[in-house]
């Protein structure tokens, strides 16, 4: 007879060692032909149980109960790099580095040369029409129609020519207010 260590279920399934095995389950005098994880944390330790038991204990089942969504999306993040640490492009190299983009990348053979690195400079330094409106309107983050409702109401007061008895500055903002308003309204109509 081999170890445990060498068979993926122990005992190996059909032996006369798993049927000797009993249910897990109190009161049950069947058979334990059916593993199933103690908790979350510790996987590879098992309740055996018989087939009904097993299918009553999968229903109550909840892999993430007691996490907080920060932390299930924190696992989500971790298993697409497969629990591995990654980290930008060419951060971690050394020679020719250049930045595109936010990352630093290497260019030993200079191909891309300094019209790249300009174009790429100037590409940065444009904001899109939704990040300038943004800027204008003061929003980071998500935003609902409510909210931004409410902000382009509150500015509107604040830089009204009325309110502030005519300031050409004030007449501009209220303007640009105006017009990031309907920029951002139009990219929530698409989303």
């Amino acid at each position: 007879m081999t170890t445990g260590s060498t068979h993926r279920f122990w005992p190996p399934p059909g032996t006369a060692e798993q049927a000797r095995r009993a249910c897990d389950h109190a009161g049950c005098a069947q058979a334990g032909e059916y593993r199933a994880p103690k908790s979350r944390d510790s996987l590879r330790d098992y309740y055996w149980f018989c087939l009904d038991h097993v299918r009553e204990y999968n229903r109550g089942w909840d892999f993430c109960a007691g996490m907080s969504t920060a932390e299930i999306e924190a696992m989500v993040r971790a298993d697409t790099t497969w629990q591995r640490a990654s980290w930008p492009l060419g951060r971690l190299v050394a020679g020719r580095l250049f930045r595109f983009d936010g990352e630093w990348i290497r260019d030993s053979f200079d191909h891309f040369g300094e019209e790249f690195r300009r174009r790429a400079q100037a590409r940065k330094a444009k904001p899109s029409p939704e990040e300038s409106a943004r800027q204008v309107m003061e929003i980071s983050g998500p935003f609902t129609l409510a909210s931004l409702k409410a902000r382009y109401r509150e500015l509107c007061k604040r830089h009204h020519p009325d309110t502030n008895a005519g300031d050409k500055a004030a007449e501009e903002r209220f303007k640009e207010v105006g017009q990031a308003y309907r920029t951002l309204l139009a990219s929530l109509s698409y989303t």
